[in-house]
């Protein structure tokens, strides 16, 4: 195996396991998906779960849990990027319509947040709302940014739709956590149950 293709698959396996959204199982099942045509056996390479604080995580999952009691879904790890994480949340929309829940708009940040929040430490969290209306997505963006600050995040955001709310500084601390369920799944629990 080449250095550039161990270097590429360490550098996943860091990425996944910093990311803490997955066990494992999950990391090896992304990464034979992501080098099929490699031929490649993982168990080789070192996968150890992180041990880090949660204490910005909390916070953050505290401020998305407060969104439900605004109406509006708030989804983890929510697609790898932003244009799948929107028709993820688009996908959610209809799953409430459909049990007769009816969110006011959306907020997420993908798995390539995730990755800039690793890299650079900052997150950025995307918002809107589901009719294309731009007075009701710019409410729900200061809503979504209040609840932000509330936590005590410093933001950069310009107040408008055409950009993403970002926390900075962020410094990403999630460790894994096989008991709670996160992206869609979740972010329906915690929408429906409003915030529990």
């Amino acid at each position: 195996m080449n250095q550039d293709l161990v270097d590429e698959i360490e550098y996943l396996i860091e990425l996944l396991t910093k990311s803490g959204f997955f066990d494992v199982d999950e990391i090896e099942e992304i990464l034979e998906d992501q080098f099929i045509e490699d031929d490649i056996d993982f168990s080789e390479f070192k996968i150890s779960l992180n041990n880090f604080t949660n204490i910005n995580f909390n916070k953050l999952e505290e401020a998305f849990n407060a969104l439900a009691l605004e109406d509006i879904v708030a989804i983890h790890n929510c697609g790898y990027d932003m244009e799948e994480g929107v028709a993820d949340a688009f996908e959610l929309n209809v799953h409430l319509i459909n049990n007769k829940f009816h969110p006011k708009g959306f907020c997420f940040y993908s798995f390539e947040d995730i990755e800039e929040a690793i890299e650079e430490e900052k997150l950025k969290i995307t918002f809107g709302d589901f009719e294309n209306d731009e007075d009701n997505a710019l409410q729900i963006g200061e809503t979504v940014a209040n609840a932000l600050k509330s936590a005590g995040f410093s933001l950069v955001w310009d107040g408008t739709i055409n950009n993403q709310i970002e926390i900075n500084p962020f410094e990403w601390d999630k460790s894994f956590d096989g008991e709670k369920e996160y992206e869609i799944e979740g972010a329906y629990d915690v929408f429906v149950n409003k915030g529990c």
